[in-house]
């Protein structure tokens, strides 16, 4: 469906887009993630037509875009500030593409009665947008995106002035949207909590480079680069040399699954892999704080050499602030990342 072919954007001597090569496949979702900078936002103006190249190509269903007005691309779009019309009411919001589009009154009133429907909002066509919650001006605004049958729907941090309780919800009945109407998505979003529940695909940008791309198990499970694992809000990520199926690190010996990659690399050790026993029976530690996080407790751990760590306890398990451990290191719960060295997100 959409093919972004070395696609480069300069600003200055900065390059916002350096060489970008990307696939979206037919009915697939891809969320782009990256911290402010990484060049994510431009990236949907580019596919837009709203952001002139300096290098590469975009291609929609293989037809190079160059020259292609934003308006006969084809496509959808959808702001984090809804940007509805307040002067027309939400039947009017929705039928705005069809009616650009030359559809009749008959085609328009069936095709809002059928989104309205399909976004939780049946019967609300004569209602004031302004009389509408944040979450349902955002329904109302993904069917007036839907409304034209776009071959790709394009969202911009979709869900970013929502609650957290909303904007759970919402993730979960957009995934059914798109899987019921087989929409083409591309979305660019900060929240990585909202990209991992919505995507079948997550990339992850760094300065105007893809860093890692992969399903959302995949990126979780086995972030590329001490990077993608820094960003992803792992702590326990330090310089080590493998060596067999052992690494050495600043805690000492630590086990790494079977198969890793050998010599000068990063190991990320989960919370959940960093086990915590008798004090005399591994590294010993002082726990300098706690943080309760629902399902478990975060516990942090300053240990008698290296950095501190992070640990996870069950709620009822977790030991008081100055108490000393033990830690183990569970293999499982070790990851050998890319060797090249990343310097701390800003």
């Amino acid at each position: 469906m959409l093919t972004l072919d070395g696609v480069t954007v300069r600003f200055g001597e900065r390059a916002a887009l350096d060489a970008v090569d990307l696939d979206v496949a037919e009915h697939e979702t891809v969320c782009v993630l990256g911290p402010s900078g990484s060049g994510k936002s431009t990236l949907l103006r580019v596919v837009a037509g709203l952001q002139p190249l300096d290098g590469g190509r975009v291609l929609l269903g293989g037809a190079d875009q160059a020259g292609v007005a934003v308006h006969r691309r084809g496509l959808g779009l959808m702001f984090q500030d809804h940007q509805l019309f307040p002067q027309r009411d939400v039947a009017g919001n929705v039928a705005f593409g069809l009616r650009m589009r030359g559809a009749s009154r008959a085609e328009q009133a069936d095709r809002v009665r059928e989104l309205l429907e399909l976004v939780g909002l049946p019967g609300a066509e004569r209602r004031a947008v302004a009389a509408l919650s944040g979450g349902e001006q955002q329904r109302v605004a993904l069917a007036r995106a839907l409304a034209p049958s776009p071959r790709l729907l394009m969202l911009d941090e979709p869900l970013g002035q929502l609650d957290r309780t909303l904007r759970e919800r919402l993730v979960v009945e957009l995934r059914s949207v798109f899987a019921q109407l087989g929409t083409t998505v591309l979305a660019v979003t900060h929240d990585q909590g909202e990209a991992f529940a919505l995507a079948d695909r997550v990339v992850v940008m760094r300065d105007g480079r893809i860093a890692q791309s992969g399903t959302p198990l995949e990126v979780w499970q086995r972030p590329a680069s001490e990077f993608v694992a820094r960003f992803l809000g792992f702590e326990n990520v330090v310089p080590a040399t493998v060596t067999g199926e052992a690494a050495s690190t600043p805690w000492g010996k630590v086990p790494v699954p079977p198969g890793s990659a050998q010599g000068e690399a990063h190991v990320l050790i989960r919370p959940a892999g960093v086990r915590l026993v008798p004090e005399r029976e591994g590294l010993g530690c002082l726990v300098v704080a706690r943080t309760f996080r629902g399902s478990h407790v975060g516990v942090r751990l300053r240990p008698g050499v290296g950095p501190v760590l992070e640990a996870e306890c069950e709620v009822g398990a977790a030991p008081g602030v100055g108490a000393g451990v033990g830690v183990v290191f569970a293999p499982e719960g070790v990851v050998v990342l890319d060797p090249r060295p990343t310097p701390p997100l800003p």
